[in-house]
């Protein structure tokens, strides 16, 4: 074959499979479709943003435990947590406190944290007598909705860190507003030494604690 027609035909091939990769390559860029927020001619409302359908929940928000999501029952806080309250459980919460609580409520839960120190509005602090009274769900519900100065923290803790530090902060009412004779035999010695070395301690408020109603007693469902 002489070298000018198999040059000739070399390229006519190479054009056409060039010709072939661009044809293939506009066809899939310019094929129809929506840009966000583009005015549509096919609806009658002109809008190709679809509204969702009515009762379309979103993958992993089916949030069917209502309690659970709202720590509310009929509206009302509750007074029992959706799950058993594990020593694990209490130390995730206590971990999960110093980190999103202490800023403002300070490590005893008083009220007196560093950025209240400088300056930022007081909260109240959890010893005293209207927060000894609150339920828990008073608690969850503040976390996830704020209250006052304090903003939600629904994005920053998850909903079972919530009941977590709900059950800490209980904890921290108990801890300091506790007798002697609730505080277990093998302890007892080793807090007296404690109040020997710190006097102070022997002066502190002595209160028993408010007893949480379980679920049956209040006729509320009881969560696993």
């Amino acid at each position: 074959m002489p070298r000018k027609l198999f040059l000739r035909l070399a390229s006519a091939a190479l054009g056409g499979v060039v010709l072939l990769s661009v044809g293939c390559r506009y066809d899939m860029q310019d094929q129809p479709k929506y840009i966000p927020l583009r005015e549509s001619n096919f609806f009658g409302d002109k809008r190709s943003e679809r509204p969702i359908p009515a009762g379309t929940v979103a993958r992993g928000h089916l949030n069917d435990d209502t309690y659970l999501y709202t720590g509310k029952v009929n509206g009302n806080d509750g007074a029992v947590f959706p799950f058993p309250i594990t020593a694990a459980d209490l130390k995730r919460g206590q971990q999960r406190y110093n980190i999103y609580c202490v800023p403002c409520h300070s490590p005893l839960g008083n009220g007196r944290g560093m950025i209240v120190r400088r300056g930022y509005q007081a909260p109240p602090s959890y010893t005293e007598a209207k927060q000894l009274q609150e339920p828990v769900g008073h608690y969850f519900d503040v976390m996830t909705n704020g209250f006052g100065a304090m903003p939600d923290y629904a994005v920053q803790v998850s909903v079972e860190d919530r009941w977590r530090i709900a059950a800490y902060i209980r904890a921290l009412q108990l801890s300091q507003h506790a007798s002697l004779a609730e505080v277990p035999e093998e302890e007892r010695g080793r807090m007296a030494e404690h109040m020997v070395s710190n006097p102070a301690m022997g002066s502190a408020q002595v209160t028993q604690p408010k007893q949480v109603e379980t679920p049956s007693e209040r006729g509320q469902p009881k969560h696993d």
